[in-house]
């Protein structure tokens, strides 16, 4: 195993090349600075990932570094903002060595010429514990256009982008559960779970169009109960029009338990959305070059409530991922 070099040798050489912003003074300073931007609101959010949690020990360095970039960038997406850049907090346990490292900061050096954004900070600590790594990211959206998750009203349509379950399919894959016989499925449930999509140029899309919105990272019912509560609204779901790929079909089939585990396994990072005119969405989403569906409506009440084809309410004990 290569010696990991020191932290400042580190901050150095792997990392400062990715704080290609003037703003960020080649890491050189203890902070960086983002001038106003006129006319708009600066939009910050973060993400912690921990070994063993949101991504196996075995996951390509490089993958690891996009999905924990990415994974804030879903959040910027689904609040309509567009990204800046980002800070990286990454604590090392003893066995991360120097080439681990370089996999690492090269995955998100493809990334942030991918979505056009430099490092501007962050903290690199030794731990006794599993590899964790935070990043917060900002971006700006124009002032006052922000989506927020209270906003959803009686009357409006539910939509989801992109396909839903793949991400806990990838996972269950590389948990061994089972896998679809087609290789290119397989790889294909993977990269989602390893490297999800965030869909920033649909997110700026919505910004006059939807009412509510946030992205489906703990399941899609766990997700959109956050919008019903603090809309203070009912959100219906049927569970036939909730778009799945071929890929995940072939791997847990077409059941109702399928569907419940597809509507609740996380990691999609797909946004979840309501919204007053579906042609309005339609006209969004073609612009973004991003497939959406409408999944379900918003009724007065509370809660949220998955039904099957003929109208009735599916159990669903766990609605998706929970830390505590």
């Amino acid at each position: 195993m290569a010696k990991r070099p020191s932290e400042f040798t580190l901050i150095a050489q792997v990392f400062a090349p990715l704080a290609t912003a003037p703003e960020a003074f080649g890491l050189l300073d203890d902070a960086a600075v983002l001038p106003p931007r006129p006319g708009h609101d600066l939009v910050v959010t973060t993400d912690a990932l921990v070994e063993g949690v949101h991504f196996l020990a075995g996951d390509p360095p490089d993958t690891i570094a996009k999905k924990a970039l990415r994974v804030n960038l879903s959040d910027l997406a689904a609040k309509g903002a567009e990204a800046a850049g980002y800070l990286l907090a990454l604590s090392l346990p003893e066995h991360i060595d120097d080439a681990w490292i370089k996999t690492f900061a090269r995955g998100l050096g493809e990334d942030q010429m991918a979505f056009g954004i430099s490092l501007l900070g962050g903290d690199t600590t030794a731990t006794p514990g599993p590899l964790t790594l935070a990043i917060t990211a900002l971006g700006y959206v124009p002032e006052g256009k922000m989506i927020h998750r209270g906003g959803a009203k009686a009357g409006d349509c539910v939509f989801v982008s992109g396909t839903i379950g793949d991400g806990g399919g990838g996972l269950a894959i590389l948990n061994r559960e089972n896998a679809p016989a087609n290789a290119q499925e397989r790889e294909e449930l993977i990269r989602r779970y390893r490297v999800p999509t965030p869909r920033l140029t649909l997110g700026r899309a919505l910004r006059n169009v939807a009412t509510a919105a946030l992205d489906v990272s703990d399941g899609l019912i766990a997700d959109l109960a956050h919008i019903a509560e603090v809309s203070c609204v009912r959100i219906v779901i049927e569970a036939g029009r909730m778009p799945r790929s071929p890929a995940l079909r072939a791997l847990w089939g077409d059941s109702l338990g399928a569907l419940v585990r597809a509507a609740t396994s996380g990691d999609d990072y797909e946004i979840a959305f309501t919204a007053q005119s579906e042609n309005s969405v339609v006209e969004a989403a073609k612009h973004a070059g991003v497939a959406v569906t409408r999944i379900g409506r918003v009724e007065t009440g509370s809660g949220i409530a998955l039904l099957d084809s003929r109208g009735c309410q599916i159990g669903v004990p766990r609605p998706g991922f929970t830390h505590f």
